[in-house]
């Protein structure tokens, strides 16, 4: 399970394509295309799907969610033509290009819907799993965040106890930088100030 068999030209090689494409910025292209400015300017500052949508058009939002999950995706699955590994690589490398582009001063988003596209370019079953703890919890609760931060805990458990290995161990590490990027989530939902689903203002 943590044995790299992968040839180190090629780990590098889809680690460099893996971040290129994680780093293009669909929130904040596709917001100026719309003639919407900066979406840096605007909300939490963040170029994710959720500020997106603080713009108030939500084709945009749904664009950006779309399109942050896809890049993952293609990452793991054209890298996963040379292997597991490699797929792992690139999927790892893609989820850290949207937190931390270059071109954006290392400013991204807080990698929820890379993290999905990852996930459903190495191990599509599991998004079910994903989808279905957020939609329980956010049921339960109305908050999107602990939803999502509860099946980032979620996911990598049912990926080790069901044989996936590497690629829970992948999960593993890419829940902890998502809970560590939510922090301030966290502290909000912990003070009872974190926004609802559907509630406005």
């Amino acid at each position: 399970m943590f044995s790299w068999q992968l040839a180190l030209p090629l780990t590098l090689g889809c680690l460099l394509f893996g971040y290129l494409l994680g780093t293009i910025p669909f929130g904040l292209i596709l917001t100026r295309m719309a003639g919407l400015g900066d979406v840096r300017k605007i909300g939490s500052g963040n170029i994710g799907a959720t500020n997106v949508l603080r713009t108030g058009n939500r084709k945009l939002a749904a664009a950006t969610l779309l399109l942050d999950a896809l890049k993952g995706t293609a990452a793991a699955a054209i890298a996963s033509h040379w292997g597991i590994e490699a797929g792992i690589a690139a999927g790892f490398a893609a989820f850290l290009g949207h937190l931390f582009p270059v071109w954006l001063g290392f400013k991204g988003g807080k990698g929820i819907a890379t993290y999905i596209g990852v996930l459903l370019g190495l191990a599509p079953l599991i998004v079910l799993v994903f989808a279905a703890v957020w939609l329980g919890m956010a049921k339960l609760t109305r908050y999107s965040s602990l939803s999502a931060l509860v099946a980032t805990v979620v996911v990598p458990v049912v990926l080790l106890a069901t044989g996936y290995g590497k690629i829970g161990i992948l999960f593993v590490v890419m829940s902890i930088i998502t809970w560590i990027k939510h922090k301030a989530n966290i502290q909000r939902l912990l003070a009872g100030t974190e926004g609802r689903i559907g509630e406005k203002g």
